[in-house]
This record gives C-alpha cells, structure tokens and sequence, in this order.
C-alpha cells in the first residue's frame, strides 16, 4: 500500500491542498478559494475562518478515494509576514492584516527613530517596514488596543491552521524570520527590537524547525476534515522558504524564479546576506545550517492579473467561449510586439514595493506611450516591467554568488515567451521544471516526509523534479533589453516625488 504525503499551501488566493507518495509522485491536488479585502489604497486583510473553510473542503475532496491510514504527515506551506491575533482558545479576533498591507508605515517610523537601520537589518535580516507582522502588531496596539490586550498569540496562516489541526500554538523559524521580531543570528526572539517596538513577546508563540512534529489531529479536526485522528501535523514553513525547497535550492549553488501573485528570487547561503542599500531579506532556511536570501516584489503576477481584469477584457471573452486561459491569447498579443515593447515602459507598482524600493507609496505607470503605439505593445511593457523589476534582484545577488542559470517556478513561468523574456533580461539560462505550480507544496511534502523519518534528508527533492526544458539568452536582444532596463531605473526615481503627492490626495 503507498505511503502519502499531504501538503497544504495556504496562498494569497486559496488553499491547495495536495497528496503525493513518498516515491515523489503527484496523485492529485484540489483548491479551495478565498477573497482578500484590499481597501483604503494599500490595506490588505482577509478572513482566517476562511482559511480553515478552505482547508476543510479542500482536504475532504482530495482524500475522498483513499484510506487516511495511509496518509503518514500533514504538512504545511503558508503566506508570510501576516498578522493573526488569537485568545487564549485559538479564536481570531480580527482579519488577519495579510503580508501585502502596507499600513504600519508609523510604527515602522517608530523602530527606525530608535534603533539604525542597518544594525535592525543585521539583527533579522529583513529592514523595517510595513510588510512585516511586528510592525502590524504595533498598529493593532496603537489603533485597536481592546484587540491587542486580548491577544494571546500572534500567529501567521499556517500556525492558525496547525493549531486548528492540534490544539497547539507554535510556528517555525521561517515564519518567524518573516515578523521582524527575529534575531537571525541566535535563532530566538529578539529582546531587544520586541522592547523597541513595545510589545509583550509573550505574544510570540514558540518556534521550531521546519521538519518538527508539532502535534497530532484531533478527534473535532479529523471530524471536519476527514482526517485520521492521530496523523502527525508537522509546522511546515513559510511560502516563499517551501518554494525554495520546492525548487531545490536546498543547497548553494541553486537559483530559482517564483512567478506568482508575487515574485521572488531565492538562492541558499552559509551566511545571511547584507546589502548595503538594504534591498533584499535574508530568511532562515527550512534545511538546517542554511540561510535563504531573497529579493521580493509585491505584484507580479497580480500586475498581469489586473491588466487581464481591467483592459484585456475582449481577450478574456473570447478566452471563455474557447474554453481557454486568457493568459494564451495575452501571449498571443505580446508576441506580435517586440523586446523593448517599442519604447513602452511599465512600472508594477500597484501595492507599493518591496525589492529593491521599499517604498509603500510606489505607484504603476505606463511611461513612453505614443499614437503609433498599440495593444500589444502596452501588455508587452507590462510583462517586461515586472521583469526589469526582478532583474534588479538578480544584479545585487550577482554581486555576491555567481548565477548562471535560474529554474523558473510559479504560474507565470507557464507563459514561454515569459521565460525567454526572463533568460534575455536576466541573462541567464532559464530552467522550467516539470511541476511549475506545486513548487511550495513540493517542498512542504519533503518538510513533512523529513519530519516524520519516511526521508534522509533535503536531497530528498530530487525523486519529485526534474527539468524539462530550459531557455537560453538572445544576443540580439541583450543591447535593446539593457538600455531599456537603465531607463525603467531612472523612471522610478523621477517619479519618487510624484509617488510622495499622490500620497496626500
């Protein structure tokens, strides 16, 4: 009888829940959506009641065919940099303030008045800024202190759903490199940014290695899940560090694209990475001994989305009486442009930006536009922005390993001429595996087989991916990509102030 595997990725749209056997395979995967309320520009929140609706029936549809007794871990990737106040019983007590609100941008202020920049850079690994749990925990202090006061734990979306599996509170160090309250160098929380920040740390729950058995399901959660009472629950780790497994970039060496709501780009190191303007974060790695620095963008695929959504609507039409992705005809489209989108400039900023602005006033703008231009050249700017955007990411780590081929992960990295795009701006070879999507419950499946003894260790991975395809760079396109790039550069900085008035309407 095969052993599975069942893994739940809790992302910014839905919970996919996904069982696969100990040999690697993928038997089946169902999702289970949610909504997001984003409000007031640049507030992001959503429900974790649904969160763990979403896991119910997602997990009830895919384990309807087999016996549970041969599920042998649950484990989990989830949505980092969140913000989830529970009582003392587990109960939320408000929306959890999710990973792309940018509101705490006064609690940031308040951090940076008493501590410099770099040295908290050098303690967590991350800079201070809005998109962090701590500085979202500071706003419910400051804006709901009846909130606050009966908050017994802080917990991100995986916890929540950990503790509704097993009664207990507990996160890992992923999910903890991810609040900004942990110190990267001793691997506990800082005393010294929680009393700068002015919070009670008795509010941090406890936190573990990725691979830890946290508990078992109980008799209510295997009631309203399916579950088999008894089946470890192991704590898992954040997205963006499953991804990486996922990926395998459980070694260094290992570079990878995630191309998703939001992008990211991730290498494993010995040793966080500090730039010197800030840039990128270093989180704690899911394989012990290891650090996973990254550079982040807060809407990638979500800026493709949006255009889908608000100007490709004739395409999106004619995508649904064929029965067909939108995405295919976009592509379509983009392909009768050219590199360099004739001189179009799109900038992605459509919730503020982390990597390599940090700035939450950043807004999107289509630059260059004139009455030659068409269609297919603004949805060429735009997939070609959100990729100048990343190749930012890819030069500061250039500066510190050497990356001369990157596998390609995530929804957008389906589109093919994304991914040459991608070879031709980043100039490296892009790799295409052959899961794309599973990626981050790939690498929470390895986190649980390790955690349970059914694998040695991180190599693991291996017996799930394996590449399919890979794109190399276009000399003929490097020229036009590169002064391209240098303009997008200075369009941001002169539209700094722009951003700063815009702010105050």
């Amino acid at each position: 009888m095969p052993k599975y595997l069942l893994a739940h990725d809790l992302g910014t749209s839905g919970n996919k829940a996904t069982l696969y056997t100990i040999e690697g395979e993928l038997i089946a995967s169902k999702t289970y959506n949610y909504v997001t309320k984003y409000f007031n520009v640049n507030w992001a929140e959503q429900n974790p009641h649904d969160w763990w609706k979403a896991v119910c029936n997602s997990t009830r549809e895919l384990i309807k065919d087999i016996d549970t007794k041969q599920i042998v871990a649950v484990s989990f990737s989830g949505q980092m940099m969140g913000c989830v106040c529970v009582d003392r019983y587990g109960n939320p007590l408000r929306n959890s303030i999710i990973y792309a609100d940018q509101r705490a941008t006064k609690e940031t202020d308040k951090i940076l008045q008493k501590i410099d920049a770099m040295e908290f850079y050098k303690i967590i690994g991350h800079r201070a800024s809005p998109s962090y749990s701590l500085e979202k925990l500071m706003w419910i202090k400051e804006n709901e202190p009846h909130i606050y006061r009966n908050t017994y734990k802080m917990l991100n979306a995986k916890d929540y759903i950990v503790f509704k599996l097993t009664g207990n509170m507990a996160t890992d160090y992923t999910d903890a490199s991810g609040t900004n309250a942990f110190d990267l160098n001793t691997y506990k929380w800082s005393e010294k940014i929680v009393d700068i920040a002015g919070i009670d740390g008795d509010k941090l729950p406890e936190a573990y290695d990725s691979t830890h058995v946290v508990g078992e399901i109980t008799k209510k959660a295997a009631t309203e899940t399916g579950l088999r009472e008894g089946t470890p629950v192991i704590i898992g780790a954040g997205d963006g560090v499953c991804a990486s497994v996922g990926a395998g970039c459980v070694k260094p060496g290992i570079a990878y694209n995630y191309m998703g709501s939001t992008s990211w780009i991730g290498i494993t190191a010995e040793k966080p990475i500090y730039d010197e303007k800030m840039r990128t974060m270093t989180w704690a790695h899911a394989v012990p001994g290891y650090v996973n620095p990254m550079g982040t963008m807060q809407t990638a695929g979500t800026a493709l989305a949006w255009v889908k959504n608000e100007i490709c609507k004739i395409e999106t039409k004619e995508a649904m009486e064929k029965g067909i992705s939108p995405y295919e005809i976009i592509n379509k489209e983009i392909e009768k442009s050219v590199p360099g989108a004739r001189g179009i400039l799109f900038l992605p900023y459509l919730l503020g930006e982390r990597t390599p602005h940090w700035n939450p006033n950043a807004r999107g703008a289509f630059i260059g536009i004139n009455i030659n231009h068409k269609r297919e050249d603004l949805l060429r700017a735009v997939m070609e922005g959100i990729t100048y955007n990343l190749n930012t990411i890819v030069n500061i780590f250039k500066n510190y390993v050497p990356i001369d081929s990157m596998v390609v992960i995530g929804g957008g990295a389906k589109s093919k001429i994304w991914r040459q795009m991608m070879a031709d701006i980043y100039n490296v070879r892009i790799l295409k595996p052959n899961y794309l999507e599973e990626a981050t419950s790939m690498g929470a499946a390895v986190i649980g087989g390790i955690g349970v003894g059914e694998f040695k260790d991180f190599d693991a991975i291996n017996k799930f991916i394996k590449i399919e395809s890979d794109h190399i760079p276009n000399p003929a396109y490097r020229e036009i990509y590169q002064k391209a790039y240098q303009v997008f550069l200075h369009s941001y900085e002169a539209l700094v102030g722009i951003y700063e008035e815009l702010a105050k309407l």
